[in-house]
């Protein structure tokens, strides 16, 4: 089966797109696996299949490097939006189905793309640090020294803690650099390792920053190894508590090249 892809990446976050509009494709989990294989396939940290929806612009599913279906990517979600745009599936505003809902985006000339998340109720502390779930569940500790930190084995630690059995979860490692920016480096599950860039850990990593300072502070930028995001929000105090609601994670959603596969059926 020849499979026609594109490749896009966002701050280093990379994909597999497929336009599944028309239903041609139904992978099964190992031949995602092996799509995103790195030394045998094309190289991804996850797949997209751009579907279509009744009542808006497109739909989205994500599945992980795994190649199980997974849970909201929020860089993902950006460069969905710049391939739907490119393709003509939707407009410079665009609203579309994940799993976690119904999300809206803008694209901007520039090719930036920001992305609108669902609102969060709640960040809780835990341990030494947080707990959220911005479309996937995070767990932030904030660390010094982020460049030399070990994310690979603290990150797997997390990952795999009987706390959060039986799907696990997403660790994110967060250096306060000043009031407004924050380092970021996240290990992914569904990727089993650190990957350059996390979408809905950075939003995370900035809300639980918000959470933890409580500062007059509604915007962070956030530095991530593959590139730059920005986080902005708004927190509504409820009781002794914040929820957010108006989340944009916004940044770079760059195509990188297409080709065509050929994968055993």
């Amino acid at each position: 089966m020849k499979i026609e892809f594109y490749k896009y990446q966002g701050t280093g976050n990379d994909f597999i797109i497929l336009d599944n509009r028309e239903n041609k494709w139904q992978l099964l989990k190992n031949q995602i696996a092996k799509l995103c294989d790195r030394r045998f396939g094309i190289g991804a940290d996850g797949l997209m299949l751009l579907e279509k929806h009744p009542q808006l612009d497109f739909e989205m599913r994500y599945f992980n490097a795994d190649g199980g279906e997974a849970s909201m990517c929020g860089n993902g979600g950006r460069c969905m939006v710049s391939f739907a745009h490119q393709l003509g599936a939707c407009a410079e505003i665009a609203k579309f189905m994940a799993v976690d809902g119904i999300h809206e985006a803008i694209v901007k000339k520039d090719g930036i793309v920001e992305l609108k998340m669902l609102d969060v109720q709640d960040v809780a502390q835990i341990w030494n640090g947080y707990f959220t779930d911005t479309g996937s569940p995070h767990f932030v500790n904030f660390v010094d020294g982020i460049e030399n930190y070990d994310v690979f084995s603290k990150g797997k630690e997390i990952r795999y803690h009987k706390h959060f059995a039986p799907d696990g979860c997403n660790a994110n490692f967060v250096e306060e650099i000043n009031p407004s920016t924050i380092q970021v480096r996240t290990y992914e599950r569904g990727v089993e390792n650190e990957t350059l860039s996390c979408g809905t850990g950075v939003v995370a990593s900035a809300l639980a920053t918000f959470t933890k300072n409580k500062l007059d502070i509604d915007e962070y930028a956030i530095i991530t190894s593959g590139g730059n995001l920005t986080v902005r929000f708004m927190p509504i105090l409820t009781g002794n508590f914040y929820a957010f609601k108006n989340i944009w994670l916004c940044g770079p959603a760059e195509f990188v090249f297409s080709g065509t596969i050929k994968i055993q059926e």
